[in-house]
């Protein structure tokens, strides 16, 4: 995959995993356009790159990923790699929770339905390019889950399945690349609740994206995920 010349669309782009991506690849020479459900949060973050472009809203909103796509067809044609970075995780403990159903579908509608659908939205778009990438932040919790992420897990190992099945039926789409990417921990704010200052820096998960997609490596380990990939 080229990683110079693209332009790039990066959902929660505005702070964490998804900012210091969008950092990195713009840097490196691309177009970036980053999303996020706060207006403010992604205009302080514009500033922090050059000639970028913001889409605000919610993409586990469906009435928001049918708008977002529509003015990323309409109004940057020349996109042609979509990085699916937002989520959403709920930090608790099964015998102190009496909702834990309402935050597993809450976790689900964003980790996984919304992937799905805005994918769907763009595939289309994205096939008719010379070259073309969808870029999945999953997780190490893929590999197993967490007593204070006991439903959390569940919608990466979701998002995994997906991947795998879309990887597979574009196999022969040479133009077309799916990747998908395993953070460890990382010391975002996504993460303060479950121990993230301990975590690995969001810009190591920037770093390890960009050298895969140099190598065509459409599996991405990240520190402690790599033990899985060996």
């Amino acid at each position: 995959m080229k990683t110079q010349g693209n332009t790039i669309f990066i959902s929660g782009g505005s702070a964490g995993i998804g900012f210091a991506i969008a950092k990195k690849l713009n840097a490196t020479g691309n177009k970036i356009i980053i999303n996020g459900r706060s207006e403010d949060r992604l205009q302080k973050a514009q500033k922090q790159l050059n000639n970028a472009e913001i889409i605000q809203g919610d993409l586990s909103i469906e009435a928001d990923r049918i708008r977002i796509a529509k003015e990323l067809i309409e109004n940057y044609p020349e996109v042609n790699i979509i990085i699916n970075n937002a989520g959403a995780a709920f930090s608790y403990l099964l015998n102190e929770t009496v909702n834990a159903h309402e935050k597993a579908i809450a976790e689900m509608n964003t980790n996984y339905f919304s992937v799905i659908h805005f994918t769907e939205l763009l595939l289309p778009h994205l096939l008719l390019k010379e070259q073309a990438g969808i870029v999945n932040i999953s997780s190490i919790a893929v590999f197993g889950s967490h007593k204070l992420l006991p439903t959390y897990g569940a919608t990466k190992a979701a998002l995994h399945s997906y991947i795998v099945a879309l990887r597979s039926t574009y196999e022969d789409e040479k133009n077309l690349q799916v990747y998908e990417v395993y953070p460890p921990l990382v010391n975002t704010e996504f993460s303060a609740e479950i121990g993230g200052a301990n975590g690995i820096p969001p810009e190591e998960v920037a770093e390890e994206l960009f050298l895969a997609l140099e190598k065509n490596q459409f599996d991405v380990p990240v520190g402690d995920s790599k033990q899985f990939f060996k």
